[in-house]
């Protein structure tokens, strides 16, 4: 079991560290044939017992991320990890499948973002609690988070212990707030943001979301229409829907919506003499 003071450091890296997975204090990850990974479903391999299991799905792009996650999670002996995948558009069938008491879910998802994950997710299986990993310490994505029924929101800097205890805490049906955010300010937060008039983005369907952050992301129609099994005439009728829903009239505009929606992460200035690397997302199968 894990102290309540120890670093993530203790089992390897922190959690937001870029740091390889083979100084895992806890063993490497298990080879695999492509870096990319959409998803993986695990078979359980521990000994049933009197303590109940609890069961996780966890997902997160970064392939050094969710190893340390997944390693974290796996030294409490009542923490199970039956799947994971890095790609957006796949957890909610995942969870579907899978059925655990938790997902773990990071914010800035490829494909589908980790807010709108939480939402269809809550919608299509209630009984799985979903915890919000985040590097952002903002009172936007916390309430959002929260007004899709996440039942915790953990900040990438957070100590190990806090992780762990937002799972025990969700699994029994409480909610969970990471340091340094309070009850109070958000209660404060969720107030003011129901009082606010209705937003344009309420009245897309599931569907045109995820077109919205497929487009967001420069997928064309071709390519939207292979990455969610649909034909290219249905993708580009949704990308009309999802302009005239919005009001919005081209590309740029929808660029800047989905920055200040959330549906894109915000973009970070660089230091001089720095360019920004263009991110590699995982091929459409």
């Amino acid at each position: 079991m894990l102290g309540a003071g120890t670093p993530l450091a203790l089992v390897g890296v922190r959690i937001d560290a870029g740091v390889d997975p083979a100084y895992f204090f806890c063993g490497p990850p298990a080879p695999r044939d492509s870096v990319d990974l959409t998803e993986t479903v695990k078979k359980s391999e521990k000994a049933s017992g009197s303590q109940a299991t609890t069961r996780i799905v966890l997902a997160d792009d970064q392939n050094v991320v969710r190893e340390a996650i997944k390693c974290l999670l796996e030294l409490e002996a009542d923490f199970e990890v039956v799947g994971e995948t890095a790609d957006g558009l796949s957890v909610v069938s995942l969870v579907d499948r899978l059925k655990p008491e938790v997902l773990i879910v990071d914010v800035a998802m490829p494909g589908l973002y980790g807010l709108e994950v939480t939402r269809q997710v809550r919608e299509r299986s209630p009984k799985t609690a979903v915890i919000v990993l985040s590097r952002y310490v903002n009172e936007w994505y916390v309430t959002e988070a929260l007004r899709n029924g996440a039942s915790g929101y953990v900040v990438k800097q957070a100590e190990a212990h806090e992780l762990t205890r937002a799972v025990r805490m969700v699994a029994q049906g409480r909610r969970y707030l990471s340091s340094p955010l309070s009850p109070e300010d958000v209660q404060s937060w969720l107030l003011q943001a129901e009082r606010l008039t209705g937003d344009s983005y309420e009245s897309l369907t599931s569907r045109e979301r995820e077109v919205l952050q497929l487009v967001a992301e420069g997928y064309s129609s071709t390519r939207i229409a292979r990455r969610l099994s649909i034909s290219v005439r249905t993708a580009e009728a949704h990308r009309a829907n999802v302009m005239r829903k919005l009001r919005l009239k081209n590309y740029a505009g929808l660029i800047k919506y989905a920055l200040a929606r959330g549906v894109l992460p915000p973009i970070e200035p660089l230091p001089p003499g720095f360019r920004a690397v263009k991110r590699r997302r995982p091929m459409p199968q």
